[in-house]
């Protein structure tokens, strides 16, 4: 019971700094908004912002396999990627595939499929 009120709790952060992100790029401070972003990769998730940034899709799936967050945190990490969609189509071709290993990820070692990251990938395959 302690470890689901850990990881509840967490989930709810982590929503909490997605929605103070949003709302930083709809009041136009992008560059804060990209800083909190960068900020969150590193303290929450420890992604590296150059494996995330890069266009070796390789170099990330060996970070997905190794860094043993936990399937709620993976999804969290899901919804960051899904919003930064949408910004630029470069940007677009950086995220879309790793977003993609995400859901594969969880499909395949965590056994875990949602409706919603089903829409998603048809939606990020106009990215791929």
């Amino acid at each position: 019971m302690y470890r689901k009120d850990l990881i509840t709790a967490e989930i709810q952060k982590l929503a909490e700094v997605l929605a103070r992100i949003m709302g930083l790029k709809l009041e136009g401070k992008l560059e804060d908004a990209q800083i909190m972003f960068n900020e969150t990769m590193i303290s929450n998730f420890s992604l590296p912002i150059e494996v995330l940034e890069s266009s070796n899709l390789a170099s990330f799936n060996a970070w997905l396999e190794s860094s043993n967050l936990s399937p709620e945190k993976l999804d969290s990490l899901s919804e960051f990627l899904y919003y930064e969609l949408g910004i630029n189509a470069e940007r677009n071709k950086l995220i879309a595939p790793k977003l993609n290993s995400i859901y594969q990820f969880l499909s395949e070692k965590h056994k875990i499929v949602h409706l919603v990251n089903f829409h998603r990938q048809e939606t990020i395959q106009q990215y791929l």
